[in-house]
């Protein structure tokens, strides 16, 4: 690409991503704190990968992606997943009608715009498959009809961490077809009495729709078209075979910590959420200061730990942050 088509870009690319800012301010209106969880929200929003949240109760991960579906004037559906949830509650089934005397299709909750899986861990694997395939073929099968879902398409997975009792982990092959893992923390002191205040006033705070679904698919185009060099290419490709073969990668320690590495879904999502970060900085090329900041949200979920890990009290955010460390930025 010539220079002059990536400063074209650069410019068209700040003026697209105004709306950026406005979906921020209006977040915060109603979110206090938890920046990176809105920001890690927008970069799925932007180049169409599914997030799995971690965290304890009580964070504000139902009010974010609520807040957002109504920021976007879309269809939002919360579906919380127990243990006697069946397949047939989340993807829609046939009813017999008596009037017209044949089978009618009646759409279950996973034909929305935003769906919230609220702590997918409760539910069996049935159900968890179910709703994997949903988001990886973007469509359902009902009797013998196939009906493509909605776009945008977000889901927005939440597990508990701290109960395992009545749980089904989701398996690491499911986990993979999340974009970003993102581990939500707890709010700093000052946060937290704002967030007290906040929930004592008389009017609490709402968002107001201020974009449409179609600015967020044109959006969308635009993010796949910022600038990826060969050089950051090389530096993902890089990253995610350190996962792989860490001795052959200046990390000989890691070698019997690592069961398995990251998969080839590692690299697609590193590049497609690097340019979704520059186009939320408002830059038309990726940077490795890009690739760095989603790291971690799309690698944690993608590296298995061997039991000596574990003894040894190594964690993959550990093994992330060496792995930066040590590969060569371009």
């Amino acid at each position: 690409m010539i220079e002059t088509d990536i400063k074209e870009l650069n410019e068209r690319i700040q003026k697209e991503s105004a709306f950026i800012d406005l979906i921020d301010m209006e977040m915060h209106r109603v979110i206090i704190g938890q920046k990176h969880m809105v920001e890690r929200l927008l970069i799925g929003l932007l180049s169409n990968g599914h997030v799995l949240l971690e965290g304890v109760p009580g964070l504000a991960k139902t009010l974010a992606i609520k807040s957002l579906a109504n920021i976007i004037d879309a269809k939002f559906s919360r579906i919380q997943f127990t243990p006697d949830l069946l397949p047939a509650d989340l993807i829609g089934t046939l009813i017999y009608s008596q009037k017209k005397e044949e089978f009618v299709v009646r759409k279950g909750p996973v034909f929305a715009n935003f769906i919230l899986a609220d702590e997918i861990n409760r539910s069996p694997a049935k159900v968890q498959s179910a709703l994997l395939e949903a988001m990886q073929e973007r469509q359902v099968t009902i009797g013998d009809q196939t009906y493509n879902l909605p776009e945008p398409f977000l889901v927005l997975a939440t597990q508990n961490p701290i109960e395992q009792e009545g749980t089904y982990p989701l398996p690491e092959a499911q986990v993979d077809r999340f974009m970003l893992k993102v581990v939500i923390g707890y709010p700093t002191r000052e946060e937290e009495k704002l967030i007290m205040r906040q929930n004592m006033a008389e009017a609490q705070a709402r968002t107001k729709p201020i974009i449409s679904p179609e600015q967020i698919m044109n959006a969308r185009k635009l993010t796949r078209e910022v600038y990826l060099d060969e050089k950051i290419e090389n530096y993902i490709t890089d990253i995610v075979f350190s996962t792989r073969f860490p001795a052959e990668n200046k990390l000989k320690k890691f070698e019997g910590l690592i069961s398995y590495g990251a998969s080839p879904r590692a690299s697609i999502n590193l590049a497609l959420a690097a340019k979704a970060y520059a186009f939320i900085k408002r830059r038309g090329y990726v940077i490795p200061e890009d690739v760095r900041a989603v790291a971690h949200d799309v690698l944690r979920h993608r590296i298995g730990l061997t039991y000596e890990a574990e003894a040894e009290n190594v964690s993959t955010s550990d093994i992330i942050n060496e792995i930066l460390n040590t590969v060569e930025v371009p």
